[in-house]
Order: C-alpha cells, then sequence, then structure tokens
C-alpha cells in the first residue's frame, strides 16, 4: 500500500509561521506565488527587469505588512494587490525604461509537442504580446483570470474594484484582444 504523502500547508498556515518567525514558512510563501507575481508585475510593466524589481519589491513591502494582514482576501489576492500596486507606482514614477529585446523568436518546442500543444502556446504567447495594448485594469483582469485561475471576486480585489467591475474589465479586454488578434 501507498503511502500518503503529507499535504502542503494552506496559506494561512504559512501565514501564521512567517508572523511567528519561520524563514522556512515565508520561503515557502514566496515559492508558492512568486510567478505570479511576476507574471502580473511583466505584463504591467512589459520589461523582465523592471518587473523582477517590482516582484522582489512586492514580497518586501508584503514582509513587512504581514503583521497587518487580516486575512479579507487571500493571501494571494492581497499580495497581487500589492504588486499591481507597485507596478503602477513604478509607471507613475518614470522608472520604466524602454528596450526591446535583441531576441524576439519564441522558443522552440521539442519533438514530443503535439501539434495542438504547439498551436495553443503559439496562441498563449500571441495574447501575451497583445496583453500590453490593453488599458492597465483589463490588462490585470485577463491576466489574473486567465493565466492565474482567480475567481472575479478575487481579480476585483486585486485589481482594486469591485467583482462586477472586475467582470466588465475581464469582458471588455477579451473582446478588445479577439480584436486584435483578427486584425480588426
Amino acid at each position: 500500500m501507498d503511502e500518503l504523502l503529507p499535504l502542503a500547508p494552506d496559506d494561512g498556515a504559512l501565514v501564521e509561521r512567517a508572523r511567528a518567525g519561520d524563514p522556512q514558512a515565508l520561503d515557502a510563501l514566496v515559492s508558492r506565488h512568486q510567478g505570479a507575481v511576476y507574471r502580473l508585475a511583466l505584463v504591467l510593466v512589459s520589461e523582465p527587469d523592471v518587473a523582477a524589481d517590482v516582484t522582489q519589491d512586492t514580497f518586501v513591502l508584503a514582509l513587512k505588512a504581514l503583521p497587518g494582514y487580516r486575512g479579507d482576501a487571500s493571501f494571494r489576492t492581497w499580495l497581487l494587490a500589492i504588486a499591481g500596486n507597485e507596478a503602477r507606482g513604478v509607471l507613475r514614477k518614470g522608472k520604466r525604461r524602454r528596450e526591446d529585446s535583441l531576441d524576439p523568436t519564441v522558443p522552440l518546442v521539442d519533438g514530443e509537442d503535439t501539434e495542438g500543444d504547439v498551436f495553443r502556446r503559439l496562441e498563449a504567447e500571441r495574447i501575451r504580446e497583445l496583453l500590453p495594448e490593453l488599458p492597465p485594469k483589463q490588462r490585470m483582469a485577463v491576466l489574473l483570470r486567465i493565466f492565474d485561475g482567480l475567481s472575479f471576486r478575487e481579480v476585483g480585489d486585486a485589481i482594486g474594484s469591485s467583482e462586477g467591475a472586475a467582470r466588465v474589465n475581464y469582458f471588455h479586454g477579451i473582446g478588445r484582444l479577439r480584436a486584435l488578434l483578427d486584425g480588426t
């Protein structure tokens, strides 16, 4: 009979341990949410180096604010709201650098991908490339809903709006992306 693996602690338990000074709990929270924070920052600032800085600053701010985290929203939503605010602050302050990548190629896939996998990956890449064309709240709503799987309530919390406004931003963003993909 197979042994059951222990379940990873949920964010609430990790937050409590991190508040008590457990560095492993803090590391686990960072590991668990770093990708989502970076993706959001990258969509907002459009530059990998700046997005990495925003990600780091987000976790520094979250660590400082952790004692005041009340749990009204999920930890992930709270963290993404901090990241969104930090990224918008960077843009407002004009710290955004204008640089283009020297390597515009999309990484090639290995021979084991099916045609459908390749198509989905290319479509996802096209969508990511078009996201900067959307207004910031639409961009965030689409990113958080599609790529991070957040509910509309969580998206609203993360972008600082109501659930209804998050739905509107998402649907307008999707409509605009469809138009951009169709070339209209």
